[in-house]
């Protein structure tokens, strides 16, 4: 009964999503207003639809229905509540399911922001593009991709999660967040597409759709943070980050889209850019996809990665036609695109954003090529290429520094035009301190051009953030508000985002260059030195743990401190154990320990792997931070900016309607 459910539930979606896309077109393409207002009334039935179906393959899970093929191979009865729940989205079919759940709540979402504007071309085209986006995602339930299959024999046990899967708390916040980020691109996509479909090209539509780009990069932000951490905790190796091809497939929406929030502020300001801010928005949609075909194809082997599927194909030919429709939308406005303005001075403010583009777009361009270019010669002529992180830290490096740069320049650049002494007002403290950042770093013996140059340009970048901070806080205090309102706001919440960024590659550089590791064979009782740690094995013991679950430990004392237990743990449905690092935190540094073999039975000794990581603890900091930023930046400030600047002739007066139209302003 509980497939019947589901599959109601996603029928229903689905039928929504084609019913009132297919309306409001003709609604549109006749200029029939009251038939685009009937077919906008099947939207709330894609989310009604999505939320039976997760609540059918909910039920399912925690009533352990092993008649569900879904259930009985990602659910066992021996599986804790939280990771039962969060099976949903642990394997393939539950994470499309997954997936269309956020895409119809932002679909909702969106058509109850617009209510009063819902006849408005450029609305309905946006509705129509998102509907059709769903549409495909159902189409892969209703298909090869259904969470609803059934098993003719049921089996009295299933196999339960993978137990990566159900080792970490991290499992059941990473993937939803990570999607909400993937899936919020959906909708500035949507409206640049009915914005080119329409020919309302001016800069309405960026105006009111810059919060949900927010809102997707900063979940978007989080969710990768997110992974690392994840990665860090669980999988033992002692790093967050190996340049893995999923891995990678988060990263390169995270770049195109950090560049469409930089490059934006230009057409804004100076109605510059539009072909490039459309480039850049379809191309973070198209690359979401894109990951979505490389985590779910079976095309690549990670432990990120889902296994074999038969919905590569269908996934690839969506992108395909993304990209088709996107370059031919563009192509067939690029008369209306031209912008009236030009920059004025390569020492301005939009000289520096599109200098930033310029390298968002060259790290993506390299992180891509370094992607898809061994599945490609694989496809090819069955070759099989390895590009691994050699590859990728040395064009990512020069890539990174020159973007620390630029963040501390590019916010102290005026518009138009800067001279000489105003930036030597605007950096001097900037300069000090990234000078004596590099005097400390040298006195204290730290070593390495690059690692230098980064922390350099760390606190160059840093000082300039806080320097904006510090007059936003002083102008709010002028102006009679709070301290707290120098920081909401989109330029103020930008920086503290800078502030995040700062302490992610400060962190990343450090623990990079100065970590330590060592691989000790020891007996209880024996002890030996690592970077001027005493560790010492106390030896083994046996745990039984909730769950079915079993645990041998090592109990390890570090320094005649506290003790650590690193261990390895067996799950009564898999045959196969798996290590659980220890992690001791600390603001300096972390102590990272794995039991890396089970003892030896006569000698009594055992495998421990030691890592000394330098500042990790600043990794999670800034990424917090960044997702605090990114709220402030969302939260409106005192007063919104409207295109004033000559330069702004294309946006039209329905344009400026509909920014009055949103809700919050």
């Amino acid at each position: 009964m509980t497939a019947q459910f589901g599959i109601f539930g996603v029928l229903i979606g689905f039928a929504a999503c084609v019913l009132g896309a297919s309306g409001m077109a003709v609604g549109v393409v006749r200029q029939r207003p009251t038939i685009t207002l009937f077919a906008m009334k099947f939207v709330p039935y894609v989310l009604i639809g999505s939320v039976v179906a997760v609540a059918a393959m909910e039920t399912a899970l925690l009533r352990h229905d092993f008649s569900l093929a879904y259930v009985a191979k990602n659910n066992a009865l021996s599986t804790p509540l939280a990771y039962t729940i969060a099976g949903m989205w642990s394997a393939l079919e539950g994470s499309i399911l997954l997936w269309g759940l956020i895409l119809s709540l932002y679909i909702t979402i969106v058509w109850r922001r617009f209510k009063a504007r819902r006849t408005d071309p450029l609305v309905a085209w946006a509705l129509i593009v998102m509907l059709a986006v769903a549409a495909f995602f159902f189409a892969l339930m209703l298909g090869p991709a259904n969470p609803f299959k059934t098993l003719a024999f049921p089996p009295l046990d299933g196999t339960g999660p993978n137990p990566l899967l159900q080792n970490h708390i991290l499992m059941a916040f990473h993937p939803p967040i990570l999607y909400t980020g993937y899936v919020g691109f959906t909708v500035p996509f949507a409206f640049a597409v009915a914005a080119l479909a329409t020919g309302r090209l001016g800069e309405g539509w960026l105006l009111e759709t810059r919060r949900w780009t927010l809102i997707a990069w900063g979940a978007l932000t989080l969710g990768i943070v997110l992974g690392a951490w994840w990665s860090y905790e669980v999988l033992g190796w002692g790093g967050f980050w190996g340049w893995d091809p999923v891995e990678n497939a988060s990263f390169l929406p995270w770049l195109t889209g950090t560049a469409y929030i930089h490059s934006v502020l230009v057409q804004e300001r100076r109605g510059m850019l539009r072909v490039w801010n459309l480039s850049l928005v379809c191309a973070t949609f198209s690359l979401t996809i894109l990951g979505t075909f490389l985590t779910r194809s079976g095309v690549i082997q990670s432990v990120h990665a889902f296994s074999d599927s038969n919905i590569g194909p269908w996934l690839l030919t969506f992108f395909a036609v993304i990209v088709a429709v996107s370059v031919g939308l563009i192509g067939w406005r690029g008369d209306r695109l031209r912008s009236p303005g030009a920059i004025d001075s390569p020492l301005s403010r939009e000289g520096g954003f599109l200098a930033n583009n310029v390298l968002f777009g060259a790290f993506a361009f390299v992180i891509l090529l370094g992607t898809v270019f061994p599945l490609v010669v694989e496809a090819w002529n069955g070759d099989q290429l390895s590009i691994g992180e050699p590859y990728f830290n040395s064009m990512a490096r020069p890539i990174g520094v020159a973007m620390l740069f630029l963040m501390a320049v590019a916010p102290a650049l005026p518009w138009r035009k800067a001279s000489g002494e105003l930036l030597r007002t605007r950096l001097q403290w900037p300069m000090v301190a990234a000078t004596a950042v590099v005097v400390a770093c040298a006195a204290a013996g730290l070593r390495g051009a690059w690692t230098l140059l980064t922390f350099a340009l760390g606190a160059f970048a840093g000082a300039a953030a806080l320097r904006q901070l510090v007059l936003g806080v002083r102008n709010a205090r002028r102006q009679g508000r709070s301290a707290l309102a120098g920081f909401i706001g989109r330029a103020n919440g930008g920086m503290v985002v800078h502030i995040g960024v700062v302490l992610v590659a400060v962190a990343i550089a450090a623990s990079g260059s100065y970590g330590s590791s060592a691989r000790l064979v020891l007996k209880p009782g024996e002890s030996a030195m690592v970077s001027g740690h005493k560790i010492e094995f106390l030896g083994i013991k046996d745990q039984t743990l909730a769950g079915g679950r079993t645990r041998t430990v090592a109990r390890i004392r570090t320094d005649g401190d506290r003790i650590d237990e690193p261990a390895i743990t067996r799950f009564s449905a898999a045959g196969t154990p798996i290590g659980t690092p220890s992690v001791r935190t600390g603001l300096r540094y972390d102590l990272y320990f794995t039991l890396a073999k089970l003892p030896i039975v006569d000698g009594g000794a055992a495998v421990i792997g030691v890592k000394v990581q330098p500042m990790i603890v600043w990794l999670w900091v800034g990424g917090l931070i960044m997702a605090i930023g990114t709220a402030l930046a969302i939260v409106p400030g005192r007063r919104t900016r409207r295109p004033t600047d000559p330069s702004t002739v294309g946006s039209s007066d329905d344009d400026r309607l509909l920014v009055g139209a949103g809700a919050g302003r």
